[in-house]
């Protein structure tokens, strides 16, 4: 028989360990609760019908259209959530449908203190982050690391020490944590971490790495890509796994690209391109429409049977040491729409995605070229069209065309015009009169039943025909889209 004093003391502890009980399966039904009402949408998925494209596994065609959005300026809480609603709200209003975040920016980064230990509160902004997105149809590629070093004192943003031993981490240098058995289980158990919280979340659009991995100071990052891509199937089987590599700039980049993007559990071909005028690559110096494009063909030129996204694009200053000084003058957004177009009418998945959605984007409140771009693209299904890329070069245009089973598009854009001639010589675009383009080199369709010209510059569709084997042009500034059905 149990005294007074043991007695109380044993419905302390019970009554302590109720309470525990009740508050995790609060937090279990709450996590529950999102990855329900969540699961409700449809997954972004490769397409069966065409792995070349996307769709979502309803299967509907999916074409991913927006930019990085990698964190909110501002790091309270409260405001830096304000920052990316307003954003979101833009990007969503103008037909956007998704964003790229660094989980490991400082603003989401649930392990920030201690390695291997993550913060509940900061798992709580990532909540926050696939609501808003979830309100606004937009999907979210979460990218899990991107940092270059342990310590640095040229790039801090690019250092992250807590994971060297010298703060209690498990790495003696970076060839440690990438290699060793300790450190490799460790960043699984981050993943499984992800995976209990957003397994059934289709908000997310997929789960990506590091941010351009072979920029990291380490050796054995190519082993370590395949044995978490691998392990990211595993925990989730519903989302797409991805890699990223630094920036496309130098002839050096080409084997490392193709082995990565050939990597089977890497799910889509990325690449990182920009106006760059300190590249070492002639083609980074040029019009954006070319650049954009080129690297799509050379992830083709890979024999990838995945989708291909630019992933990462816009202009900087020479060897990326800031944000293009000529942005200021971009107001027509004339560097985002070449980023948009080009890609996606070079063949890849979607639209390009553009860098600097601060210093560019919204400080300009260039919006709107998104929806120029969704309007092009409307109504077409890329999986059943099977389309093919095909480049005519005209000797006043530059013509992207897509050939599917019943809709041929097209995106041409004026060789006169760039960024060159439009922002650093001050040149404005001219109008483009009396094209006529021959068709042959596309086998032109026999039975056109509807041809339209898409005017991105003042958002206008007009009513065209075909001639015999040709179409003629209307008049035009920079650039113009046809779009023909038989």
């Amino acid at each position: 028989m149990m005294d007074s004093s043991k007695s109380i003391s044993f419905y302390h502890r019970s009554l302590t360990l109720i309470l525990k009980a009740l508050i995790l399966l609060y937090i279990c039904a709450l996590v529950s609760a999102v990855d329900l009402q969540a699961a409700d949408l449809p997954f972004v998925r490769v397409s069966p019908r065409d792995p070349r494209y996307l769709e979502l596994s309803d299967g509907s065609p999916y074409i991913p259209i927006g930019l990085n959005m990698i964190a909110p300026p501002r790091s309270a809480e409260k405001a830096g959530l304000a920052d990316m609603e307003e954003w979101f709200k833009n990007l969503s209003a103008n037909r956007g449908n998704f964003v790229r975040v660094w989980l490991s920016n400082p603003f989401w980064d649930i392990e920030h203190e201690t390695s291997g230990v993550y913060d509940e509160k900061k798992a709580q902004r990532i909540d926050k982050l696939f609501a808003l997105a979830r309100q606004y149809n937009i999907r979210v590629k979460c990218t899990l690391e991107h940092f270059r070093y342990f310590h640095s004192d040229r790039k801090s943003w690019a250092a992250k020490s807590l994971h060297h031993v010298s703060a209690g981490g498990p790495a003696q240098n970076l060839d440690d944590f990438f290699q060793s058995k300790r450190c490799r289980q460790q960043f699984k158990r981050k993943i499984r971490w992800f995976r209990t919280r957003y397994r059934n979340n289709p908000t997310v659009f997929a789960w990506e790495l590091w941010n351009e991995m072979d920029c990291v100071r380490g050796q054995g990052w190519l082993e370590w890509t395949e044995i978490m891509l691998a392990e990211l199937h595993r925990q989730f089987p519903h989302h797409l796994a991805l890699q990223s590599l630094g920036s496309f700039d130098n002839d050096s980049k080409r084997n490392r690209y193709r082995r990565v993007c050939l990597l089977p559990d890497n799910d889509i071909a990325q690449v990182h391109r920009y106006l760059d005028l300190g590249a070492q690559l002639k083609i980074c110096h040029g019009p954006v429409d070319v650049l954009a494009a080129a690297a799509v063909r050379e992830l083709h030129s890979y024999k990838t049977p995945k989708p291909i996204l630019l992933a990462e694009s816009g202009a900087v200053e020479p060897g990326h040491t800031g944000p293009f000084k000529l942005y200021a003058k971009d107001k027509a957004g004339i560097i985002l729409h070449d980023v948009l177009f080009a890609p996606f009418f070079a063949g890849a998945a979607g639209a390009g995605q553009n860098w600097h959605w601060n210093h560019y984007v919204a400080k300009n409140n260039l919006w709107f070229q998104f929806h120029r771009f969704a309007e092009a693209v409307q109504d077409l299904d890329p999986p059943a069209e099977q389309l093919e890329s095909v480049f005519v070069d005209h000797p006043q245009v530059r013509v992207y065309f897509l050939k599917g089973k019943h809709t041929l598009l097209a995106w041409c854009r004026d060789k006169k015009n760039s960024w060159r001639m439009e922002l650093a010589e001050g040149v404005p675009p001219k109008r483009i009169r009396d094209i006529v383009l021959n068709l042959p080199e596309i086998r032109s369709p026999a039975s056109a039943t509807k041809v339209q010209f898409y005017d991105p510059w003042t958002d206008q569709w007009q009513k065209g025909r075909m001639g015999p084997g040709n179409i003629a042009l209307p008049e035009f500034t920079r650039s113009l889209v046809i779009k023909i059905r038989y």
